[in-house]
């Protein structure tokens, strides 16, 4: 299982659907060789230097936390059931409830899909508030996600972090 790097009252919990394997391994968030989470968001201008995921922690200096909708780690979060997202939304909602983030920046459409129920979702922000934060959503960062390239991540990316640093 992968520890949450959580605080209360942060501007953004980053929410990856669920660890990946090397992730879960090593105790540290996006840690995997092909995903692109730390180097996006230095990119994209949320942090001043590129994190190293053995200093996931030092996210918390920026404002920032981590999560995931569902703790099971997978190779693939498309090996997830629905059964799974659906038994975790109570245990997230306290969560968010608890910490009280400003925005949720959800990493891909999959997790806030089973969420919200809402199946026809767009890029970005969301009307509708989820236990009182903003909702965002933004392109999943796994390097087995090839429909986003890095520039269109970080596009994505950095229209969050432009509202945030009004």
């Amino acid at each position: 299982m992968l520890t949450d790097i959580i605080d209360k009252d942060l501007k953004i919990i980053f929410c990856g659907i669920n660890p990946g394997l090397k992730s879960a391994w090593d105790g540290h968030h996006f840690s995997g060789r092909s995903n692109r989470f730390w180097k996006t968001l230095y990119l994209a201008g949320f942090t001043p230097n590129q994190i190293d995921a053995m200093n996931d922690a030092s996210i918390l200096d920026f404002g920032y936390g981590l999560t995931t909708a569902v703790d099971r780690a997978t190779t693939r979060a498309d090996e997830l059931s629905k059964d799974e997202f659906a038994n975790s939304i109570e245990a997230f909602k306290k969560k968010m409830i608890h910490y009280q983030p400003k925005y949720i920046a959800f990493l891909g459409k999959a997790a806030y899909m089973a969420f919200s129920g809402n199946k026809h979702l767009a890029w970005g922000h969301q009307e509708e508030k989820f236990c009182g934060a903003s909702v965002w959503i933004l392109p999943n960062p796994s390097g087995l996600n090839r429909g986003f390239t890095l520039s269109d991540l970080v596009k994505h990316y950095h229209e969050l972090y432009l509202v945030i640093s009004k």
